[in-house]
């Protein structure tokens, strides 16, 4: 607990918990007629529909919205938090993973929980929000957030861990976790990111666990014929790492997946490779399979399920249908009956690129939705080189026929090819919003990329020292084949590591994972520890041979089905962009878009974003590459911040028009909160940037109508 100066709103609140008090979640129907209403879940409700009944600010007086509250976190980092916000207080997780409650009128601090002091260690890396959970009788209240690959539960009203969850407080996930899980009944279920593939429910008071799905199907489960034989003991990846979300009322969870490791080469995992990028229908009670359905088969280029399926109710074929909504990288958008798992239009399955890589077996057909019509370009043509210079255009023009794009799904190989839609969507992790009436709303990046693969030996015969082959294939595509790392991407040079970190640190992270780094717990340890001696420059010792330290290739006793590592390597993650930075292909770079999925059709597409600079050349807003959600209101419009210009913009939901916009201190790149506290609405952002190469903070930024 920290000092304050004497407020009564946080004394009133501190009392009001202590008491046990609880105020009951407002219905949609009664919002208006309520003095408070929260936003009690991660993206707004366990729909994750990102919809708000509020509609105090309206089409007619959002311009007139004002900065009602700012509070700095006083960190810097990626700050991509969804707030809650629960009987008058919002809680949010910094950039370090300190835990913070703030009066939500005021922006007043409460107390703030610091991972530091528990064994957790101090915590870093993009965290995306907290889970609150209260008993039916509002006796008890929990807070949890990850931290170190720890699952923590935290006392609402102080802060202070509740030592009896777990081991003193703390579940080992052996996973780090970047996106909080949902609440069915008196449990947590959540997934995580690194390590070996699962969904997982654990007792909300205890941490013990309730059930687990296997991610990567074991002998004589649904799915384990998709894989090599026993892959499950070796295989990594598959991790639901965006996100979960509930039908409370029929007790089903849904589940959107990654890719399996390694990302880009696969042939030590041939197969369709179930549940990787997957959307997974569980009972929530259970966690048996109720029905699934895999978007991307035998995944090669990282097209893993970026944002949580989105719950909706839509009229079709003359009849009210519960339905699902899952967005893709590829800027796609797959519908289902959540019920049956029946997609509300016919899905096709094309033939795709063969692979010309020793060993590979790319699969030969991947599944395309008849509607809705794609949110994006699906390919790169000669039309749509550069035009914001002549001196651009010829530029692309020329790479383009060089390296030219072959849709969605190329087939990685030795030859470089300009990868559009690009790795980092199309949609992406602030994933849509959807209305009562059917409308689903959400932000599309149009940025190219470049895809190429590298052999991972020398061309003169020369052998690769122990532990450089694995660096290729588990490290180089984001530190680098040279491990100088991409500072703009937000990946670290390695060079100087040991002067940074001492070798037990470096250790710690390989397994726990840190910042954008997913653990690494399930590889060999003698795999890891060869890595590592490579990375630090550290010869490898005659004890450290005797361990298996000195043979990457060689599996971990405790690993029989680890193979030996593939002759191919990614050659890294590379944004395309011209001589200014700006993204090689004609714009719209950024877009935000309205789609009725009653019918299928897209209402409106608009720019999200725009570079001032080339606004007073005269060309048209661009968009901008765009990471974090909408938020729709009853009131009419759509709140986001996302874009690379350090902006907020409210949108009108039916036609796209911006209604308003503000300048933020840094990007929005995260999904905004909006509540009502005292007969006030609120939106609120957390301002982070770090993001498209953009200045980097850890504000938050309160607006609301002037009193």
């Amino acid at each position: 607990m920290i000092l304050l100066p004497i407020n009564y709103r946080a004394i009133s609140l501190a009392l009001f918990f202590a008491a046990g008090l609880t105020v009951p979640l407002v219905p949609a129907a009664s919002a208006q007629d309520r003095k408070s209403v929260d936003w009690p879940e991660y993206l707004g409700g366990k729909t994750r529909n990102l919809f708000s009944p509020l509609a105090q600010i309206t089409r007619e007086n959002v311009a007139g919205l004002e900065v009602a509250w700012t509070f700095d976190t006083g960190e810097v980092g990626e700050y991509q938090a969804n707030n809650l916000i629960v009987d008058g207080v919002l809680y949010t997780p910094s950039p370090s993973r300190r835990v913070l409650a703030l009066d939500a009128a005021t922006g007043r601090e409460l107390w703030h929980w610091d991972p530091a002091l528990e064994r957790a260690g101090k915590g870093g890396g993009r965290q995306r929000g907290l889970v609150f959970w209260r008993s039916k009788d509002g006796a008890e209240r929990r807070l949890f957030t990850g931290v170190g690959g720890y699952l923590f539960a935290l006392d609402p009203g102080t802060g202070g861990v509740i030592r009896g969850f777990g081991k003193d407080g703390a579940v080992d996930l052996a996973s780090g976790l970047n996106t909080p899980g949902v609440i069915w009944n008196d449990s947590l279920i959540l997934g995580g990111m690194g390590g070996k593939g699962a969904v997982r429910s654990l007792d909300v008071r205890t941490g013990e666990q309730k059930w687990i799905f296997n991610l990567i199907p074991q002998p004589g489960e649904v799915g384990y014929d998709t894989w090599p034989k026993d892959a499950w003991k070796s295989a990594t990846g598959l991790m639901p790492w965006c996100g979960q979300s509930l039908d409370e009322a029929r007790g089903i969870v849904y589940v959107a997946t990654k890719t399996a490791e390694p990302d880009f080469y696969g042939g030590a995992r041939k197969g369709s490779n179930l549940f990787a990028n997957c959307i997974v229908a569980l009972k929530a009670e259970t966690g048996e399979r109720l029905w699934h359905f895999q978007l991307v088969h035998h995944d090669l280029l990282d097209k893993d399920l970026p944002c949580p399926p989105v719950l909706l109710t839509v009229t079709h074929g003359g009849k009210k249908i519960d339905a699902v909504a899952q967005g893709t990288k590829h800027g796609r958008l797959f519908v289902f009956d959540r019920v049956t798992g029946e997609p509300l239009w016919p899905i096709e399955e094309k033939p795709v690129l063969a692979s010309t890589l020793r060993g590979e077996e790319a699969w030969p057909t991947q599944p395309f939705p008849t509607k809705p019509a794609p949110l994006m370009r699906q390919e790169y043509t000669e039309a749509d080189a550069s035009n914001i210079s002549p001196e651009t255009h010829q530029m692309t023009l020329d790479r383009i026929r060089a390296s030219p794009n072959v849709g969605p799904f190329p087939a990685p190989s030795l030859n470089e090819s300009v990868m559009f839609p690009g790795f980092d969507g199309g949609m992406e992790w602030g994933g849509g919003a959807a209305d009562p009436d059917g409308v689903y709303y959400v932000n599309v990046n149009e940025i190219p990329w470049l895809l190429q693969m590298v052999e991972t030996r020398r061309a003169d015969g020369t052998p690769l020292v122990p532990g450089e082959k694995d660096f290729m294939i588990f490290c180089a595509a984001c530190h680098g084949l040279d491990r100088a790392g991409n500072v703009a991407a937000g990946f670290p040079s390695l060079l100087d590591v040991a002067k940074r970190k001492t070798r037990a640190e470096i250790e710690q992270i390989t397994r726990q994972g840190g910042g954008r780094m997913p653990n690494y717990a399930a590889m060999p340890e003698g795999q890891r520890t060869a890595i590592l001696n490579y990375v630090l420059n550290e010869p490898v010792s005659a004890s450290r041979k005797e361990e298996g330290a000195a043979a990457p290739a060689t599996p971990d006793a405790k690993s029989p089905a680890v193979e030996t590592p593939p002759d191919y390597a990614f050659a890294g993650f590379r944004r395309w962009q011209d001589k200014d930075g700006y993204p090689a292909i004609k714009p719209p770079w950024g877009t935000l878009n309205a789609v009725d999925l009653n019918t299928g059709e897209i209402k409106w597409k608009v720019p999200l974003g725009e570079y001032p600079e080339l606004t007073a050349r005269g060309i048209a807003p661009t968009g901008t590459e765009n990471y974090g959600g909408p938020v729709v209101t009853a009131g009419g419009l759509i709140f986001i911040g996302a874009s690379a210009d350090e902006t907020f913009r409210a949108f009108d939901k039916d036609t796209g028009k911006v209604l308003w916009k503000a300048a933020l201190p840094f990007s929005g790149n995260a999904t905004p909160s909006t509540y009502m506290v005292d007969g006030r609405q609120f939106v609120v952002i957390s301002a982070g940037g770090g993001k498209s190469g953009r200045p980097a903070g850890g504000k938050l930024v309160a607006f609301a109508l002037p009193k």
